[in-house]
């Protein structure tokens, strides 16, 4: 059998694991071993995989991952989440949609502390989802605005999905972070938008909430918002200054988060060790999964199958924005049905050589544009990891009524999507000011 028929006939089995329910880095490692040991030889392959998991799991450079992931955990135990909702909802909270157009200003500000989607989903949504059904927000609006707002958390720095894409393609994760602020902010304001058009048709769906007086939304603004701006422009502006390296910005906003926890006295020592425990396993999982794709990733490079897409993407008689959209819609499918992290390892080895290489893409618009796209699979039946947060904060709510207040919210990336496809610069700007 040729290399080439070893890796389509991996891609096979690798599915066939996951619809068999295998974790994904375990498939992905299996895999890749037993290709890797039919072209060369199970030796190599021992070898391959020892190698890989060491070299992953002592890597410096993956030790942003476990900064930024605590970061984001220390934020959620200390209720500095909840803060930033109290200040969102007494500023707009009172027009119709207000308490979701809050949600998503909400999620926008905690994302740039967090960088977690699912953290962001649970973290807001805990706070949010009370607060509308006080107010008798329709079921479906009410928690699919938070389920898509948790999306705003992987877009706006720092971003785990970013760091993961970075080292997988050897981009700066500081051009990658700054690449996604204005991404970020388009995306919350054509969710707010969208929430807008739905709540002012009916205005049943969303009614308004009391309205707050000045002091009060100062009051608020002292609660949460000031710290989160400092620790947010310490730890992201030092980096794009070139002051920390990823890793350190990670350490310099963690610390920034525990200070303020510990000044504000707003953690305790069970909060403390939750967010230990929560941080250990979330990077774990992440630390894993990069080790398996790397493996898979290793079985994919001798086999060959990433070359000859690339060269069959080149041969088709399509502009590059087309081939780009075929791209999109594979990651649209396979979002469906494969976890963010996982199809970021999984597939950007196969398409970012056809879209910077072939199609010439800038790399750091591509990062945005995969990250953008993969986020959309967090709210897409059936893995929809958001949703399935959601539901565990609401458990009498169905899944089905839940996914059904999706579509708006869909709606708004994928005209996102469009707008950065048409107008990269949006992307890429911010990233040309970094020398």
């Amino acid at each position: 059998m040729s290399p080439l028929h070893v890796g389509l006939i991996s891609i096979i089995a690798f599915m066939v694991l996951l619809m068999l329910r295998m974790p994904i880095a375990y498939a992905m490692a299996l895999v890749g071993f037993a290709g890797f040991a039919y072209l060369t030889s199970p030796a190599a392959a021992f070898s391959m995989v020892a190698n890989e998991i060491f070299t992953n799991f002592s890597s410096y450079s993956l030790g942003v991952i476990a900064m930024f992931v605590w970061m984001g955990f220390l934020a959620f135990y200390s209720g500095i989440g909840t803060k930033l909702y109290v200040f969102a909802y007494k500023l707009i909270g009172h027009y119709p949609g207000g308490l979701a157009i809050a949600t998503q200003a909400a999620c926008a500000v905690f994302g740039a502390i967090c960088g977690s989607n699912t953290a962001t989903a649970a973290t807001i949504g805990a706070i949010a989802l009370p607060e509308m059904n006080k107010y008798k927000y329709d079921v479906s609006l009410a928690t699919a605005s938070v389920a898509a707002g948790g999306v705003l958390g992987v877009l706006i720095p720092p971003s785990v999905i970013f760091i993961v894409y970075g080292i997988a393609t050897e981009q700066s994760v500081g051009k990658l972070f700054i690449a996604g602020i204005i991404p970020g902010i388009v995306l919350m304001l054509l969710y707010i938008a969208a929430i807008y058009i739905i709540t002012s048709r009916k205005k049943e769906l969303g009614p308004p909430g009391a309205k707050a007086d000045w002091q009060e939304r100062f009051s608020a603004l002292r609660g949460g918002l000031g710290e989160v701006l400092v620790i947010f422009l310490i730890s992201m502006g030092g980096l794009f200054i070139g002051w920390f390296t990823p890793t350190e910005a990670g350490a310099v906003g963690a610390a920034g988060v525990l200070g303020v926890a510990l000044f504000k006295r707003s953690i305790s020592w069970e909060g403390f060790n939750k967010s230990l425990l929560d941080a250990t396993r979330t990077t774990a999982m992440i630390m894993l999964l990069i080790a398996g794709a790397m493996i898979f990733g290793r079985l994919m490079a001798i086999s060959r199958v990433p070359l000859e897409l690339a060269q069959l993407a080149g041969s088709l008689p399509l502009p590059p924005f087309a081939v780009m959209a075929v791209i999109l819609l594979i990651y649209l499918v396979l979002g469906c049905f494969i976890d963010a992290l996982a199809m970021i390892l999984l597939t950007v080895p196969i398409f970012y050589p056809i879209a910077v290489n072939m199609l010439g893409y800038d790399p750091i618009w591509f990062g945005v544009i995969i990250v953008l796209t993969v986020a959309m699979g967090v709210i897409t039946p059936p893995v929809g990891m958001n949703v399935y947060i959601i539901k565990g904060i609401a458990p009498d709510i169905p899944l089905e009524v839940i996914f059904k207040g999706i579509w708006p919210f869909l709606l708004a990336i994928i005209i996102c999507l469009a707008i950065l496809m048409a107008f990269p610069q949006l992307a890429t700007f911010l990233p040309g000011l970094i020398s």
